[in-house]
């Protein structure tokens, strides 16, 4: 009897501790479920105004992304630059990878664009640009006057900021990333 005992007060603290962890764990798994719904959801392209203009430097052009919204959303913190009739987008600088840059409502985020490097020859001109701020958008594209360069956007080697919370520190990356 007392083994019977034993064995049976042993199991009833064994199922006590699984019940207990199974608790916390259930817990815990609520914590992360709230706090993952507290965080802004991606933003929808219809919630989104880009633009672009002629950049600080020769070869360059400067994006704004605007949260047109009610409410604080993420794009990646790359934006997506292609080029017309060319294969790829324009690398960022300093290289990273996809990530969140979060705006909130009317918040906007700059970026620059270098095309060629200066002086450069090479490469291909294009008609045309087009900016999403996020890999899953469409984008919006814009002609070469668009962006101040009547003649065509010479393409060789193009790099991109990251967004940034003013235009001048986004023309400031940019130059750091050409020198």
């Amino acid at each position: 009897m007392r083994l019977c005992s034993a064995l049976t007060a042993a199991l009833t603290a064994t199922a006590a501790l699984a019940l207990t962890a199974t608790g916390a764990s259930a817990t815990t798994g609520t914590a992360a479920t709230t706090a993952a719904s507290k965080r802004p959801a991606h933003c929808q392209e219809k919630a989104l105004r880009i633009s672009a203009s002629p950049g600080g430097q020769r070869d360059a052009a400067r994006i704004t992304v605007t949260n047109r919204g009610g409410r604080a959303c993420v794009v990646d913190r790359i934006p997506t630059i292609t080029f017309r009739g060319l294969d790829g987008s324009a690398e960022p600088v300093p290289p990273a990878t996809s990530g969140s840059y979060v705006l909130s409502p009317g918040e906007r985020g700059y970026a620059a664009v270098r095309t060629a490097a200066r002086g450069t020859t090479r490469g291909h001109v294009v008609r045309s640009l087009s900016v999403a701020a996020d890999p899953a958008h469409y984008g919006v594209t814009f002609g070469a006057a668009a962006v101040g360069m009547d003649r065509g956007i010479r393409v060789w080697e193009p790099v991109t900021t990251l967004w940034h919370t003013s235009r001048g520190a986004a023309d400031r990356a940019l130059a750091r990333a050409t020198h």
